[in-house]
């Protein structure tokens, strides 16, 4: 079984206490990354990243509250933390 599908398996049978802490650390990481990008101005480059940031955010807490299919959820949320975290280190250096 590989790393992905045990951590998916985890997350489906403690999917309520899950879904709760991806919200807060979630947004808590999409919150930063948009400090991140707006810490080097405010160009059109600037813009593109932060709206990539809150769409890709936002997706993820509609899907939790819409109460879609847990696989969607998850998969949304891993897409939310790449997308953060690669946007942190981008506008780091």
């Amino acid at each position: 079984m590989t790393l992905y599908n045990k951590t998916f398996a985890n997350f489906d049978n403690g999917f309520f206490g899950y879904a709760t802490m991806g919200i807060l650390s979630q947004s808590c990481l999409g919150g930063a990354a948009a400090m991140t990008v707006l810490s080097n101005g405010t160009s059109i480059i600037q813009m593109a990243q932060l709206a990539l940031i809150v769409l890709v955010s936002m997706l993820a807490n509609t899907f939790i509250l819409a109460q879609m299919n847990h696989k969607v959820i998850f998969n949304t949320l891993l897409i939310s933390f790449i997308t953060s975290t690669l946007l942190i280190i981008a506008n780091s250096l």
